[in-house]
């Protein structure tokens, strides 16, 4: 089912290499002996120790998220000067730019700013300019073109806010500062070595060696609710707003979409545990335009929503976009004010998102067979150029490979500047793939240009001739990194449950632990079980719906793209399985039904 079979003849045991391993999660014994005492549940407690690993904090921010455990944002570093800026030009009359990255993180952030500019702070619409960079076309943070888009602006703004991008830009913001342009900063990413850029007005970023805010881990979003949140207040304490002006709380909605589709800790980070729990709850109200057009397409049995919702069904959406065509679609959608508006642009992204489908799909098939030869030389990473490759869906082809072969994986594409290609990358638990990537700037510095990311993800930019150069060295990084950890798929489980643990009650305890996501990955169990029935499903046939029992209990299971089409299964009725699988609430014309998910299945 790998696609290797036909490839990797020699050596023999590649395929048993690349075969995922069912592994328990280690579990940090102390902190599930700690959450039993607290009154959690042994199956709470399971899930908490294997994925807190030595987490020494309080439990009641975590398994009970509130926003009263979120930090003010006073603690930013810079934060009050930005505060006070934003402040200025808003009692100035200033025009103000809204300069955001393109992905789901950066449009979400550019709806809090700008409807907190215009509904609470009272900025007219034509004072404010949209700036946002093409994925394609302009690249990255504050691109050379967004720097001439904005100074091309009549009138010109004389403050550019970010959002999402900004902290390695300083060469750019030079050059808007130079003519006369203020650049307030607010980002999440990791800073250049040199630190924040020194022609920002201000640079608001968690990730900052000089600022004690205590969650670094916060996305871009959150940083410029934060920021506009402190705003409010120093217009307030100026007399320019009056106190019963309302909070930012609403927006918190858009915050919780960003913070999940940006893949940020969703594990021992208080802050974003309860954003993403109270952004669902207003989400779930259905007041904004953007929510109901959602749940229309989605359909009844889709509410309520849950952060599973917004990772694979809203932020595949607005991130099609901007990977295939300019984003500005993505923000008319999110900024809705009526039902009509919204279903129009709702139905450009979910063009989009199938048309990145069916390019992703080609891509990954084209780079499952280029990896080949590294995987025989067992080298610690994948780094591959499709030189036909569409450059918005590289993080996504890395993304399957990383889950394809359990190593770090880089896909590059030719860029839109001559001579240069683009790169996204994904790490595995145990790299950190920017400082690999800091690691190969130091070896070959010639080689990367432009890098940026943080942990799990990152992006890069390699002149063509030195793709090569660049490729050894960051073998080398990571080499240095990993040592001589074993690299394979692995499929982490929480251990088994018994038959009668298999009912909704058991997904409504796991339930109660949410927000599931990065670093707080949903519970996933293995067991053995019975085939009953089973038959490939789907347009193409590539998945399989199965009946399983054990013991006396029969359950119906999905495999999503378990068969290339056309493929039988490797296995039949009256087989044993040994099966990696979530739990799920299946809704059907208003009745609910536990279903299995099956992640990984193999004959016992």
């Amino acid at each position: 089912m790998s696609g290797l079979d036909e490839v990797a003849t020699d050596p023999s045991d590649l395929h048993e290499r690349l075969k995922p391993r069912l592994q328990a999660r280690p579990r940090d014994e102390a902190l599930y002996t700690r959450a039993l005492s607290e009154g959690l549940s042994e199956l709470q407690a399971r899930v908490l120790a294997g994925r807190l690993a030595g987490y020494q904090g309080e439990l009641a921010p975590l398994v009970t998220p509130s926003l009263r455990h979120l930090t003010h944002p006073e603690r930013l570093r810079d934060a009050r000067r930005a505060a006070e800026r934003i402040a200025q030009a808003v009692v100035d009359g200033e025009h103000i730019g809204i300069l955001t990255d393109y992905d789901v993180d950066g449009i979400t952030s550019h709806v809090v700013i700008r409807r907190t500019l215009v509904e609470l702070f009272g900025v007219p619409e034509s004072r404010l300019h949209s700036l946002i960079g093409h994925r394609i076309h302009d690249g990255y943070g504050i691109s050379l073109p967004l720097v001439e888009r904005t100074l091309a602006l009549s009138p010109r703004p004389s403050l550019v806010i970010t959002a999402d991008c900004g902290s390695s830009d300083e060469p750019r913001i030079a050059h808007l500062k130079a003519a006369g342009i203020d650049v307030v900063v607010s980002d999440h990413h990791a800073l250049p070595l040199e630190g924040p850029p020194m022609s920002a007005y201000a640079t608001v970023n968690p990730t900052r060696k000089d600022c004690d805010y205590p969650d670094a881990t916060i996305a871009g979003c959150m940083v410029a609710w934060l920021v506009m949140s402190l705003s409010r207040s120093v217009l307030i304490e100026w007399g320019v707003l009056a106190a019963a002006t309302p909070k930012l709380s609403p927006w918190l909605s858009y915050v919780a979409l960003g913070t999940v589709a940006d893949c940020v800790s969703l594990g021992g980070s208080a802050a974003n545990r309860a954003v993403v729990t109270y952004g669902l709850s207003l989400i779930n109200r259905m007041d904004a335009a953007c929510w109901r057009a959602m749940a229309a397409r989605l359909g009844a049995d889709s509410l309520p929503f849950d952060a599973e919702t917004l990772a694979f069904q809203m932020g595949p959406r607005i991130n099609a976009r901007s990977r295939l065509d300019d984003p500005y679609a993505a923000l008319y959608f999110m900024l809705a004010e009526d039902d009509a508006v919204a279903h129009r642009h709702l139905e450009t992204l979910d063009q989009d998102n199938q048309s990145r489908k069916a390019i992703e799909a080609d891509m990954s098939e084209e780079a499952r067979q280029l990896a080949i030869p590294s995987l025989m030389a067992d080298e610690p990473a994948i780094v591959l150029y499709l030189e036909s490759g569409h450059p918005g869906v590289q993080g996504i082809v890395a993304s399957r490979l990383v889950q394809a072969f359990g190593r770090p994986a880089l896909v590059l594409t030719p860029a839109a500047a001559p001579g240069m290609l683009t790169g996204s990358g994904r790490s595995i638990e145990g790299l950190h793939l920017r400082d690999a990537l800091q690691r190969t700037f130091e070896l070959a510095p010639e080689s990367l240009p432009r890098f940026g990311g943080h942990r799990g993800a990152a992006g890069v930019g390699v002149p063509v001739e030195l793709l090569e150069g660049f490729r050894a060295a960051f073998l080398q990084a990571v080499s240095e990194q990993l040592g001589d950890t074993e690299l394979c798929p692995r499929v982490f489980t929480d251990g088994e449950l018994t038959p009668a643990q298999l009912s909704l009650a058991t997904l409504e305890e796991l339930a109660t632990l949410g927000p599931y996501g990065r670093e707080f990955d949903a519970p996933l169990f293995e067991g053995e079980f019975l085939v009953e029935r089973l038959r490939p499903v789907g347009a193409d046939g590539t998945h399989l719906m199965l009946e399983l029992s054990a013991g006396a209990v029969t359950q119906r299971g999905i495999w999503f793209r378990a068969l290339t089409p056309g493929e039988l299964p490797a296995f039949g009725v009256g087989d044993r399985l040994r099966c990696a699988y979530k739990l799920n609430r299946n809704r059907w014309r208003g009745r609910e039904s536990l279903q299995l998910m099956i992640e990984h299945a193999e004959a016992c």
